[in-house]
């Protein structure tokens, strides 16, 4: 018990030491703050990323524009090396280039919904009845062989719509802030998810995917609709087949929001004669012309001016809205905070980096070649020197709402310094700082290979109900208070970061481990 209590002790007295070193610069607090609350622009860059640049899908030359368009800003507000850089491979591009759907008997319905990415076009205008054929096994495959070329196929059930008790957004309480401050450390992403997830043998039903694909491509479907979740108009997309050009393209395929989608299969089901008229043109684009990452810098002027803080989020969404809170948020916050540390031209011992990145969507792509490339190799743990020189990465990806926290992904030796460091935020709810993990998004990149990256805890709002890879992911639906916070916090965190007389704390470095392990790759 005594060894113990010694341990306690010790604990506790490194911790506070660590925090009387950690303590921060509140005049050059106040100058962020007056120039993030009071001067504020970030609401302008998030209408450029997607008012006029989203969609921003990866591959896609929207993408390409909206990078173009970030480069071009940074090196307007003066700042170093601003740059497109290659990552990897990525594969053909894609992008919709019309859609038109419509029920014409027995009443005439416009129908609201997407094709769904990498995914061919229709030839021409198909008119038709819907045709119900659930295709869940090999059984099923079988049984529809022959029967299906030309067709509008209906291969899901309808979807479950619950009726609202509830609004749909939401914050964090105090009580949920408190329980996720106590939690135990868990591999698991631990942000809301969106419902209904994947099922838990992802691997067999993605097989079965792409099987399914072959036999309607052989079949020579005329278009594929499913429903999604969601309701209120509201549908998901993601991709339907493949962007590997060895690949063969997948059949045409449409998501409808689950009210049409229901009403076409219940009227299938009941055999009432009724006709949809669809149109699907898809245009594909070489393979990897469209690819890059977003780099700058603000240059260190002090004797740690070699050593990095990097911020960041990724530039690339999904088709079928704009990408304003996944991740148009993250990417304007990030690009406000170099504006902010740019225009107030605050003395930075490091080097402040900026990374917006690509293909986040399709696995952290352009985030982990990065880190590969300059850092490295997650599969041999073979570094190369800039690993020494990373302090800290932050990233924004959980969508429009405020900060609330941080996750420390297990390295305790990290809280110290970031409870001191947000301890002035409290008044904007920034409170929790807790142990656990976080997933899904590109911090992961940076921690899988022993540096301290760290995503925030953001109230959650409509991210998991309502925008997350929706048709309502939009402009609309962010609020400007909640984007000023944020981008106060994180210039004043990367200040704190850059002018800390040490780098950040790091967790041991991690054993080898070969792609594809893990969420995400990880």
């Amino acid at each position: 018990m005594k060894k113990l209590l010694r341990l306690v002790v010790c604990a506790s007295a490194l911790a506070a030491l660590a925090f009387a070193q950690d303590k921060v610069d509140l005049d050059t607090i106040y100058k962020i703050k007056q120039e993030a609350f009071q001067n504020s622009k970030v609401m302008d860059h998030l209408w450029y990323l997607t008012e006029v640049h989203g969609p921003r899908l990866a591959g896609s030359p929207h993408y390409k524009a909206a990078a173009d368009w970030a480069v071009k800003t940074l090196k307007d507000w003066g700042l170093d090396n601003a740059r497109l850089e290659e990552w990897g491979k990525f594969g053909r591009g894609w992008e919709n280039k019309k859609f038109t759907a419509a029920m014409t008997e027995p009443s005439y319905m416009p129908l609201i919904g997407a094709p769904q990415a990498w995914t061919a076009s229709t030839e021409g205008v198909i008119s038709g009845e819907p045709i119900i054929a659930l295709l869940r096994t090999d059984e099923d495959l079988a049984k529809w062989k022959g029967k299906l070329t030309g067709k509008i196929v209906l291969t899901e059930s309808p979807r479950e719509i619950a009726l609202h008790d509830k609004a749909d957004d939401s914050r964090y309480t105090d009580a949920e802030l408190a329980e996720l401050a106590t939690g135990q450390i868990s591999s698991g992403m631990l942000r809301r998810p969106p419902a209904g997830g994947p099922p838990q043998n992802f691997m067999q039903m993605m097989a079965f995917r792409r099987k399914m694909n072959d036999f309607l491509r052989d079949e020579k479907v005329g278009v594929v609709l499913s429903g999604t979740r969601g309701d209120f108009g509201t549908y998901f997309t993601s991709n339907g087949g493949s962007r590997d050009p060895k690949d063969p393209q997948a059949p045409p395929m449409v998501v409808l929001t689950p009210e049409h989608y229901n009403r076409i299969y219940r009227l299938a089901e009941k055999s009432i004669a009724t006709k949809l008229e669809i149109e699907v043109q898809n245009q594909w684009y070489e393979p990897d012309q469209n690819n890059f990452n977003v780099i700058a810098e603000l240059p260190g002027t002090g004797k740690h001016k070699d050593e990095i803080v990097m911020i960041g989020g990724h530039l690339d969404s999904w088709h079928s809205a704009t990408g304003a809170t996944d991740n148009g948020t993250g990417s304007a916050v990030m690009l406000e905070v170099m504006r902010i540390l740019k225009k107030l031209d605050l003395k930075l011992d490091r080097t402040v980096r900026i990374g917006l990145w690509d293909a986040e969507e399709e696995g952290l792509l352009g985030s982990r070649g990065y880190v590969t490339k300059t850092f490295a190799d997650r599969s041999n743990m073979k570094t190369l020197p800039a690993w020494d020189k990373l302090s800290a990465y932050y990233n924004v990806d959980n969508g429009a709402g405020k900060i609330r926290g941080v996750y420390l992904q297990g390295n305790e030796a990290a809280r110290p310094v970031l409870e001191a460091f947000l301890a002035p935020f409290k008044d904007l709810g920034v409170t929790t700082v807790t142990s656990r993990n976080t997933g899904g998004t590109d911090h992961q990149s940076f921690d899988a290979v022993g540096l301290p990256g760290f995503q925030f805890i953001q109230d959650p709002l409509e991210y998991s109900t309502r925008t997350h890879h929706s048709n309502m992911d939009s402009y609309d639906r962010v609020p400007r208070e909640d984007m000023m916070q944020m981008a106060a916090i994180v210039a004043s965190l990367v200040v704190d970061t850059a002018n800390r007389d040490h780098m950040m704390p790091r967790k041991p470095k991690p054993e080898p481990r070969a792609e594809g392990r893990g969420p995400m790759g990880f």
